[in-house]
């Protein structure tokens, strides 16, 4: 008996030493991208991520790697937010935060510029910081659906774009890019990008799979429209996208002391007490189930906190199936590993997604034919 219990305290022991083994992984896709920069102290990574994923796209579609503007798409998506705020009487999200297909909807109406033609920052600046922008225009907006005249003042307009050109800079009109001269619509054309073409997806059971719907979400403020598809077939969208080339534009939730940039790790550990450990160790993962991951949706265990840019996909030792996020939180190694990339789990993927947007080639054909791509 006593040699019986030695054995499986061999095992367990052995055990232990395999679940706390560091991570170790090997690459298996990774797609061309642009380098990893920084969104600074603003709640813009909407525009960040959502921009590293449309260079992406165009180094797809042209072979050409071009450094776009973000902060060109946050000044003309401003005054979208202005009005849904203004003409709601205040009873409407107004905040930094935003999703892909506002980036994609801007492009769409006022085409695209390249950073050095519109980067947001006066002479003296050298980071973000859209704390005092965003103090302002809100009170300003504030102010006019207060009414202090006893009507709306149609300077309200005039006054946000005032404001955006004070804090941001006015729109380029025109602009020369490597010896060019372009207009943003004419540029978005070199791009050989069309906004018509991406498609936002998610997996909720609270409405009809394979039909489109409203995802109320805070930062949904522009009451965009998600494809609705079972769990597996996200996540096997995300798989195909990337196998073929296509990288994919991910909302998700990083809340969770289980999500470290530090690390450079997401996992969803089986056992919540080695949520901390299981970012430098391998441990047992949860299995991800659609009501699992509808349940922690409805009790706002995952929130809608984050975007960024998926561009890869890897393996630890034991072959589990992390993917490659590229973050916009900079690359200072006292703050981020991996080169300012996190790599998810598939179980952290599963549950922690709220959305993604893809090329609308990228998603399976199954899968297209059903939604009617």
């Amino acid at each position: 008996m006593k040699n019986l219990l030695f054995f499986f305290g061999i095992i367990l022991s052995t055990l232990t030493i395999t679940a706390q083994e560091a991570y170790k992984f090997t690459t298996e896709i990774d797609l061309e991208t642009t380098p990893v920069i920084s969104q600074g102290r603003t709640g813009t990574c909407w525009s960040f991520s959502t921009s590293s994923f449309l260079e992406s796209e165009i180094i797809r579609l042209t072979g050409k790697e071009i450094n776009l503007s973000e902060m060109y798409q946050v000044r003309n998506t401003y005054p979208k937010k202005a009005e849904n705020f203004i003409m709601r009487q205040g009873k409407a999200q107004f905040s930094e935060g935003g999703l892909a297909h506002d980036v994609v909807n801007s492009v769409r109406d006022y085409g695209l510029v390249p950073q050095e033609a519109y980067s947001g920052l006066f002479a003296n600046e050298e980071s973000y910081n859209h704390a005092e922008l965003v103090a302002v225009l809100k009170a300003m907006l504030q102010t006019y659906i207060d009414n202090p005249a006893r009507e709306l003042s149609p300077k309200w307009r005039q006054a946000t774009a005032g404001v955006l050109d004070a804090y941001l800079g006015s729109n380029p009109k025109t602009f020369q890019y490597q010896g060019k001269e372009y207009t943003p619509q004419s540029f978005l054309k070199m791009t050989k990008l069309n906004p018509q073409d991406y498609v936002s997806i998610t997996s909720f059971t609270q409405a009809p799979f394979y039909s489109q719907f409203i995802l109320n979400i805070p930062d949904n403020w522009s009451n965009g429209s998600f494809y609705n598809v079972p769990l597996q077939e996200m996540m096997a969208t995300i798989d195909h996208a990337l196998q073929n080339g296509f990288t994919v534009e991910l909302d998700c939730d990083v809340s969770e002391r289980t999500f470290s940039s530090k690390d450079g790790v997401a996992v969803i550990p089986e056992v919540s007490e080695n949520n901390i450990k299981a970012l430098q160790g391998i441990y047992p993962e949860k299995n991800i189930t659609q009501e699992y991951r509808q349940a922690e949706f409805e009790n706002y265990n995952t929130t809608d906190d984050h975007l960024m840019h998926i561009t890869g996909m890897l393996r630890d030792q034991n072959g589990t199936k992390y993917y490659k996020v590229k973050n916009s939180w900079g690359t200072d190694e006292s703050r981020t590993a991996n080169g300012g990339y996190v790599y998810f789990s598939e179980a952290y993927m599963k549950l922690k997604t709220i959305s993604i947007m893809v090329h609308k080639d990228a998603v399976p054909k199954a899968t297209s034919k059903k939604l009617s791509l």
